[in-house]
């Protein structure tokens, strides 16, 4: 029976296996994406092989373990380091054609003159979602019905049409016209699409339709942009990705190349961006290891405290002092934020003060810390009471018959001994609290900022500065972000590294 039921699930498993791989390889097709079709055609054949074969008995207990670390954690660091040496953000998002489209269609005048059009998108055929895409054009003046492809015009045969009062294109024979929902939806395709005619080519204002023409255009021959109005000539400069005149003046549409060490040399050349450097890692250094002090002293009290024989309803206080650990932490920060709030935060009515927590720097950085230690004692609290309960009770015992009180037995035994297994979770809860980003931008958001800066505040971690550069600025760099990314992980990895090297020692010590 068990056996029966074993086959069965693994059917059941691979037949879900199979459709996911068919519903992934679907799409693929239809973009003619080869690489990650074939990727997705290696995996299900690699799950297939070893699942049906009786053998490989590790393999199927490895495989499901690889494959994800594969997904959530070496391609995201690929994707992460290869957009790092990319201009990749706002203007520089697709690749040079696609520059040069938006260029001129963002550069079309309507012509003098001529007509307006009622539009109606539609699909070629019966293909509801990325067939070719047609426009449905009705004049209004004399009621003429046309087609508007990417070929020209042609007229549409009223028989075939079914319109709405002001002559509308409401359904047609052989196209499926686009509800306003799916209108919206495919709003950026339909923008960028033009029907070319004489004057230039007929293109989308909302559901209506116009004759424009680009006042820019692009020469392949000199690998340029000429502005008919201005007579200006932007030059393509591909090595950085847009388009410049000769005397620097540059499009705002560029498009996307690779940079090299670019993004990591601004980090160091750019005086906005060094400037406050070191005072931000110098904060964020206090902020990560105090957390971690602040945090371990109040939940390893807590645990004594708790692990003490004497105390009655231990269910009960451990039961409280785990609540914060179970509060979802976006939202208590967002409560603590307001107990913080000047005007009728809980902390100033209970205290009977007028302080503006946020608005000096070090209040601003005592209430964080208050509020990350709160949010993290729980979870010190737990692997401290773990801890303690796995101690060898003989050699307490020992210390107080030596005549050890209990604060020399703390700190020579007990202490030393905690450091022993708890190390490596001390260190990761650094390497948290270091890039602890919903901690500053959910209860000071960086405030205050000095002179009037809008980008360096007195409690921005590097994580949040580097936010509000690469994200709250003129235009979103995700290259610069990724460089900036990979430069906090090395810190961290390197404070790490030596923090378990330590660990290692301390270990040989007390073996």
């Amino acid at each position: 029976m068990v056996g029966v039921t074993g086959q069965l699930v693994k059917i059941l498993v691979l037949s879900v296996v199979a459709a996911l791989a068919i519903w992934a390889a679907t799409p693929l097709v239809q973009a003619e994406a080869w690489i990650g079709l074939g990727v997705v055609i290696a995996v299900t054949a690699l799950i297939f092989y070893i699942y049906l074969s009786p053998k490989r008995l590790p393999a199927k207990y490895l495989l499901p373990g690889t494959l994800l670390l594969i997904a959530f954690q070496l391609i995201p660091v690929f994707v992460t380091v290869s957009t790092s040496v990319t201009n990749y953000g706002d203007g520089h998002r697709g690749d040079k054609a696609d520059a040069v489209a938006m260029i001129q269609a963002g550069a079309v005048k309507e012509v003098p003159g001529s007509p307006r059009y009622l539009l109606s998108v539609a699909w070629e055929g019966e293909n509801t979602s990325d067939g070719k895409l047609v426009f449905l054009l009705t004049e209004p003046g004399d009621r003429q019905y046309l087609l508007g492809d990417d070929q020209g015009l042609s007229p549409l045969d009223p028989g075939s049409l079914t319109v709405d009062g002001d002559g509308r294109i409401l359904a047609a024979e052989g196209y499926t016209v686009l509800s306003r929902a799916q209108f919206n939806a495919h709003s950026d395709q339909i923008t960028s699409f033009a029907v070319p005619t004489d004057a230039g080519g007929i293109r989308s204002t909302g559901f209506d339709a116009y004759e424009g023409v680009s006042t820019r255009v692009y020469d392949e021959g000199c690998d340029c942009i000429t502005d008919s109005e201005t007579g200006e000539v932007f030059y393509a400069d591909n090595d950085n990705g847009y388009f410049v005149t000769e005397d620097g003046t540059r499009l705002r549409q560029g498009w996307r190349v690779n940079v090299g060490l670019d993004n990591f040399a601004r980090f160091f050349t750019d005086p906005e961006v060094r400037g406050p450097f070191l005072s931000i890692f110098t904060w964020n250094m206090m902020f990560a290891v105090g957390s971690v002090l602040f945090t371990f002293a109040l939940g390893l009290a807590c645990a004594m405290a708790m692990n003490h024989d004497r105390i009655r309803g231990k269910t009960l206080y451990r039961i409280l002092m785990v609540l914060p650990y179970a509060m979802p932490s976006f939202a208590m920060l967002l409560v603590w934020r307001d107990m913080f709030n000047p005007d009728y935060g809980l902390l100033n009515q209970l205290l009977g003060l007028e302080l503006n927590w946020f608005g000096e720097t070090w209040t601003s950085r005592a209430a964080v810390l208050l509020v990350n230690t709160w949010l993290g004692y729980p979870y010190m609290f737990l692997i401290c009471t773990g801890a303690l309960q796995a101690l060898p009770r003989d050699t307490l015992e020992a210390a107080r018959i030596d005549g050890a009180t209990g604060f020399q037995a703390f700190r020579k035994i007990t202490l030393p001994l905690l450091l022993v297994s708890l190390t490596p979770l001390l260190i990761s809860s650094f390497a948290f609290n270091f890039n602890n980003f919903n901690a500053i931008q959910l209860t000071s958001a960086g405030h205050p900022f000095p002179d009037g800066s809008p980008q360096t505040g007195d409690t921005d971690l590097l994580i949040t500065y580097t936010f509000r550069l690469a994200f709250n600025g003129t235009g979103v760099d995700y290259g610069y972000a990724a460089a900036v990314s990979m430069f906090i992980f090395t810190i961290v990895a390197v404070i790490s590294g030596i923090s378990f090297a330590r660990t290692r020692n301390q270990e040989e010590i007390y073996r």
